[in-house]
């Protein structure tokens, strides 16, 4: 079973941060997961809102797709710590990890094909947003997609069959016996988020599931 850190190692360093990520593998994580929004230039950032405070002689939130990444670059999120572009963050994975990037922003599948194209890390690309999903398995063919789900799905099979994904992500109390068999029948793997319970994550390895997102890798000790 997969570990995953969830925006790395979130309660050590401030979350989707170069820090959190060299944390999360040195913790044992077998692969990260992050969001990803592109500025007004199409620099792909690691960033979870949408919007990013900036600091100066005025304090205000400023939408990341309204910025040039030279404006963005500077911002810092605690000391020494800054958003980090994709580029950098694919550049510090070990070899045998991988990386699975949550498409946050609106319309930039073809800004984060790019970056993951010129990448050798092993990486997928997931999304609640369905539609964005189904349009990177046109951009990316051969970038491996997955959905997210925080609600159960009335028919999964045709999710997936509708967006080419291989991989399936639902909530964690989402998943029982019957949606892992569904999904494994169907080709695909099981994603459980966010789990932050060695029990619980115990509880679902008996299911079969493939990989659990978690806050703190250090829970998980449950291969």
């Amino acid at each position: 079973m997969e570990r995953i850190a969830h925006r790395g190692a979130k309660r050590e360093f401030p979350e989707n941060t170069l820090a959190a990520f060299q944390r999360a593998f040195e913790r044992g994580a077998d692969a990260i997961e992050l969001d990803v929004h592109a500025t007004r230039d199409g620099v792909v950032v690691v960033h979870h809102d949408p919007k990013v405070r900036l600091r100066g002689r005025w304090s205000r939130s400023v939408s990341i797709v309204d910025l040039e990444w030279e404006d963005l670059r500077g911002a810092r999120l605690a000391p020494g710590i800054g958003i980090p572009t994709l580029d950098d963050v694919l550049a510090i994975v070990p070899p045998s990890a991988a990386v699975y990037v949550e498409i946050k922003g609106a319309h930039i599948e073809h800004s984060v094909a790019a970056v993951l194209a010129r990448a050798a890390t092993r990486c997928a690309v997931h999304s609640f947003d369905h539609e964005a999903v189904a349009r990177m398995r046109e951009i990316a063919p051969d970038v491996p997609r997955g959905i997210l789900f925080d609600r159960r799905a009335p028919d999964v099979v045709a999710s997936m069959r509708a967006t080419g994904a291989r991989d399936v992500w639902p909530e964690r109390r989402l998943i029982d016996a019957a949606l892992v068999q569904t999904v494994h029948a169907a080709g695909g793997r099981v994603i459980a988020w966010t789990v932050n319970s060695r029990a619980e994550a115990a509880a679902l390895a008996t299911l079969g599931i493939d990989g659990v997102c978690t806050d703190d890798v250090r829970l998980l000790d449950v291969r």
